[in-house]
């Protein structure tokens, strides 16, 4: 059964319209705590329990409630813990040993967005077979259990502090952030309490922005998506370096000092760096948009590397596959398998600062073995049904790209699993090259979707 609802990153939508209305989403909590109860196999007059975590979007309030009645009537207890990161909700949810966690977030979208991610019980994205169960029981009527089988509803009031002391145990006992000066920002987003906190407890001078939510500003002009704003904050307040992250904060982008912007690709090649330095056996799982410098860099450290599909799920899934602990994206999501369950924005920028702390090196010393190779992403808004693949027109000017790029080089186009897009990318050793070509490609979609 193919997924109507589940992308590659749970099920988003523009608040109000179908799948994120009140009532499509108490039925998806009935569905899924249907799921969960048949899954399960509790002590008897054990119920099933879930918890429920947001980003600082205004519509959070109206789906966390209709989450709740949908999960409450079909038996499943639901404890709230308020706006805090999307790993913050994996974390909870495996160390109180919970069925399932539940996030009500879009990421890096624009406040008029949500969305609906999963977790296991073991702090880990639902399996798509499993989202494919929760998508079949959506059609199915919603029987209310009897009243003293209703599951019932609590706030957890110290989730945020256990989340902060997790963060902090994840960076080396010997180390401290002390004489740093760090711009963080947070995206107006649901890191806005925790992640000054965990930096500041280490030691650092915190210089915060994007702290101040209203559940309309979320990433608008600021966090990891709007990389002005973190450029801005680090020269402004003259900081050693900036963090930024997205409105979930499961997405990491740094600079240096001098304003310079570190991608996920750099900044997970300056973590394996680190540990392949110290004798560490690890491989390191990227995805197709993955740089071409970032891989070469890696086999020169004789580190394995290997590409999964786009989507932080499936590199996830290859990670545990090959047993490798390292994984992530060029957008930022980074995955330390040996850290947490899941990609992580505070704590995969925690193993940055180890490294640069151990070493005593700038992202840009850390990162001077590693050339990016130029890269071109454009991205072409796609109708629904549209099939780009069998348009003639699109297929030659991605092979006239590939013969002129002669192996020095990559295409890629792929649809978004989050957004009605189609991703154009081109990468090679020359910049205009590759510029060229990602707007010609570009160019043919626009021209097919118009005849």
């Amino acid at each position: 059964m193919s997924r109507k609802y589940f992308g590659t990153d749970g099920i988003r939508g523009r608040v109000g319209e179908l799948p994120i209305t009140p009532d499509f989403v108490m039925r998806l909590g009935y569905a899924a705590g249907t799921t969960l109860v048949a899954r399960e196999a509790l002590p008897s007059g054990e119920r099933p329990a879930v918890l429920i975590g947001k980003d600082t979007r205004v519509s959070g309030y109206m789906l966390e409630a209709a989450l709740e009645a949908g999960f409450s009537a079909a038996g499943v207890d639901v404890m709230l813990c308020g706006p805090l990161p999307t790993p913050a909700v994996a974390y909870l949810t495996r160390a109180l040993r919970l069925q399932a966690g539940v996030v009500i977030s879009a990421s890096h979208n624009a406040y008029a967005d949500n969305g609906i991610k999963f977790f296991s019980a073991g702090g880990k994205k639902l399996p798509d077979a499993v989202e494919t169960e929760i998508e079949a029981r959506l059609g199915q009527p919603m029987v209310c259990m009897d009243s003293a089988r209703l599951g019932r509803a609590r706030r957890i009031n110290d989730a945020a502090g256990r989340y902060i002391e997790f963060c902090k145990s994840t960076f080396p006992n010997e180390l401290d952030l002390r004489g740093m000066k760090i711009a963080l920002d947070c995206a107006h987003g649901a890191a806005y309490q925790v992640a000054p906190a965990v930096f500041h407890e280490l030691g650092a001078e915190v210089v915060s922005v994007g702290v101040s939510p209203n559940g309309l500003n979320i990433n608008d002009g600021v966090g990891a998506t709007a990389p002005d704003s973190l450029k801005r904050a680090v020269l402004e307040s003259r900081a050693d370096l900036g963090i930024a992250v997205d409105g979930d904060a499961d997405r990491l982008l740094m600079a240096d000092a001098q304003g310079n912007l570190f991608d996920g690709d750099q900044l997970l090649y300056i973590i394996a760096r680190q540990r392949a330095l110290r004798g560490m056996a690890l491989g390191v799982v990227g995805t197709l948009m993955s740089n071409l410098g970032f891989e070469h860099a890696l086999s020169r450290l004789g580190v394995p590397f290997e590409r999964a599909r786009v989507g932080d799920r499936y590199v996830l899934e290859m990670q545990e596959e090959r047993g490798w602990p390292l994984g992530g994206e060029n957008s930022g999501h980074i995955i330390c398998l040996d850290k947490h369950s899941t990609g992580d924005g505070i704590i995969a920028a925690l193993q940055v600062l180890a490294a640069l702390r151990s070493n005593n090196e700038t992202l840009s010393e850390a990162c001077a073995d590693l050339f990016m190779y130029p890269q071109r992403l454009i991205n072409v808004a796609l109708p629904a049904g549209f099939d780009w693949l069998a348009d003639p027109d699109i297929g030659a000017a991605t092979e006239a790209a590939e013969r002129d790029l002669d192996g020095r080089g990559r295409v890629l186009l792929r649809p978004s699993g989050t957004e009605p897009l189609l991703r154009v990318m081109v990468e090679g050793e020359d910049g205009d090259r590759v510029a060229l070509w990602a707007e010609a490609i570009a160019a043919a979609v626009g021209q097919a979707l118009v005849r």
